[in-house]
């Protein structure tokens, strides 16, 4: 999830060496917002502060050289500020595992492909053309099917472990996968296949194999998730 949006952004607009330092800074960025939510899961335990300190230091040091190359993305800070704040307003009620919690998290790394659409252009069209990258539409479409498939990660995985053998969450996670599958064949034939397997592995998977550990739950996502940038970058 942290990986594979901010990848498909690269490629499908082309490389360029500030993505490099955003790389850098995304990645950093997500160790001081892990670190944050365990310290104030804690109560903010002295013990805990070290690390969030630290991977702020760097956050703070990466965060302006990307500013000072694209100072336009400063203008993503109306979108993620309010998801950072509601995800460690999670953290401090130790609600990290919600549903809320998980839904803002895919929302922020999912839009890494749009925010990375506008890494040197000029942001200055009217409506969300005002945030680099927001004005053109292939983002969104790419956005839009990345979110489809790791908001059903939420409702399978969540099937499979913390709620396995909860009827109501295992209809939601199979209705939602089955209603995904539409745009996802409006997108492309392939999208489609993949969308419609992810769906019958929503349904028989919980049922067939109830006891998956999540190391083979993880060896799963990694290759849906591979397989979904393949088909989006083909």
């Amino acid at each position: 999830m942290l990986m594979v949006p901010f990848t498909v952004g690269v490629l499908d607009t082309g490389p360029r060496w500030q993505h490099l330092a955003l790389l850098c800074a995304w990645l950093v960025g997500y160790l001081v917002f892990f670190a944050t939510g365990l310290w104030l899961r804690s109560r903010c335990k002295p013990r805990y502060w070290p690390p969030v300190r630290a991977y702020g230091a760097l956050t703070v040091v990466f965060g302006l050289v990307v500013v000072t190359l694209e100072p336009t993305l400063l203008r993503w800070a109306v979108v993620y500020g309010p998801l950072l704040a509601i995800s460690l307003w999670c953290s401090w009620r130790r609600a990290d595992r919600t549903l809320l919690n998980d839904g803002v998290t895919v929302v922020a790394a999912c839009l890494m492909t749009v925010v990375l659409a506008g890494v040197g252009t000029d942001a200055s069209g009217p409506g969300l053309g005002w945030l680099p990258g927001a004005g053109q539409a292939r983002p969104w479409v790419l956005t839009g099917l990345l979110l489809a498939y790791f908001v059903g990660t939420i409702f399978y995985v969540k099937s499979m472990i913390r709620n396995r053998g909860d009827r109501a969450r295992y209809t939601l996670s199979v209705a939602y996968h089955v209603a995904v599958c539409v745009p996802a064949f409006a997108a492309g034939p392939w999208l489609g296949v993949l969308f419609a397997a992810l769906a019958t592995r929503a349904a028989l998977i919980p049922r067939a194999w109830p006891k998956l550990t999540p190391a083979m739950l993880g060896v799963g996502e990694i290759v849906a998730s591979l397989t979904l940038a393949a088909l989006l970058l083909s």
